[in-house]
């Protein structure tokens, strides 16, 4: 690692923007149209650079002038006193190895990458945009409009937000609700495509079964957070889906989850787990992943609400076999160019440049930085 250090700090956040607002889910208003992404730049003394996400880019200054392996090992991940930055330190890592984020980490876990990185990945716009209708055939109509939107971009997976009834709509008009828009988006993208559902812990167990037995011949990939979770629901909840041969995953892990759902995965009461791609970190993500590759579970972190994580997660992919699904949240934000990456017959194709692929516009994240952050030299 030579002894490189950090000379330079420089954070803004940048503003991005959906293709259309995101309305409700079970449990959480309107999401918006609008998304802030928290950036920040190391640069370090042989003129190496790299970015990522980070909220509290002024106590990320602190590294000046830390050795860069002090903070990060190429055969470990980011060191415990880097993670305030880390996927700044993942970027800069493959910049200053000339390797993408992707072959480092599967490097780390002994697996080797393919000559062109494609990863399966789903649409997860599809949330309550339709509570303003009184016609649940509307309703459908709407959102299968919204999964077509997603099928034109390429996307060949479409994870719809579910659990109308546990806030937004009386329980029963919100179930049946629910069960008409999982029906019709699944016939309108046909039955080679993905549909998974997500309940943000908006259903009980009785309501989870209703809604998996009525869809039963619509072949749900997973069901996500139907309730919070519950060992004693989830065994429950898998038991009934064998005896009646339903194959639908199930998923979990996002926000605040129970400390024994790696332990549940291993029992086969959870079949994916979902820990946040940065609330949980890249480097403890190549732990768990490989400890989930064991147990024989799924891994799909959550990606929504921050741009970079939709192409963070995407380098994950190589250095966990069981891999499933990369949750994509589309936007555009200003200063940052996206353009190596693609969405093709429901893959991303990832670009093989070095770090994250990604680039920042030099002049707006200067400008940015003066205005809202912050920049530190040695």
């Amino acid at each position: 690692m030579s002894n490189a250090k950090i000379v330079r700090v420089e954070w803004a956040t940048l503003t991005g923007k959906r293709p259309r607002p995101a309305g409700e889910n079970a449990r959480i208003g309107k999401h918006g149209e609008v998304l802030h992404l928290p950036v920040v730049r190391l640069s370090d003394s042989e003129g190496h650079k790299g970015f990522g996400y980070c909220y509290c880019g002024a106590e990320a200054a602190k590294l000046l002038g830390l050795h860069v392996e002090d903070l990060i090992d190429a055969g470990a991940g980011v060191l415990e006193q880097g993670r305030i930055v880390e996927s700044s330190l993942w970027d800069l890592l493959g910049h200053r190895t000339s390797q993408p984020v992707y072959k480092l980490a599967a490097a780390i876990n002994g697996l080797n990458t393919p000559g062109r990185l494609r990863v399966p990945c789903y649409d997860t716009s599809l949330y309550f945009d339709d509570l303003q209708l009184s016609s649940t055939s509307e309703a459908a109509a709407l959102m299968v409009d919204e999964a077509m939107q997603g099928y034109a971009k390429g996307h060949r997976a479409f994870k719809i937000k579910v659990g109308r009834g546990a806030r937004w709509l009386p329980l029963l008009e919100g179930t049946e609700r629910d069960i008409a828009i999982i029906r019709a988006v699944r016939r309108a993208v046909g039955p080679d495509c993905k549909v998974l559902i997500d309940a943000n812990n908006g259903y009980n167990l009785n309501i989870a079964k209703r809604v998996l037995t009525e869809t039963a011949d619509c072949n749900v990939y997973w069901i996500e957070e139907a309730f919070h979770e519950d060992d004693s629901f989830y065994g429950d909840l898998k038991k009934w889906m064998r005896d009646r041969s339903i194959s639908t995953l199930v998923a979990d892990g996002e926000g605040l989850a129970s400390p024994e759902l790696i332990n549940w995965a291993g029992r086969g009461l959870v079949d994916v787990i979902q820990y946040d791609i940065f609330g949980h970190g890249f480097t403890h993500w190549l732990q768990t992943g490989k400890q989930l590759d064991e147990l024989g579970a799924m891994s799909a972190p959550h990606a929504y609400g921050n741009h970079l994580a939709n192409f963070v997660s995407a380098h994950l992919s190589t250095a966990i076999k069981h891999y499933t699904l990369l949750e994509w949240d589309e936007a555009q934000t200003e200063g940052l160019d996206t353009s190596a990456y693609s969405i093709v017959n429901g893959h991303l194709e990832v670009p093989d440049s070095p770090g994250f692929g990604l680039c920042l516009d030099e002049d707006l994240f200067t400008t940015t930085a003066q205005l809202n952050g912050g920049s530190l030299s040695l």
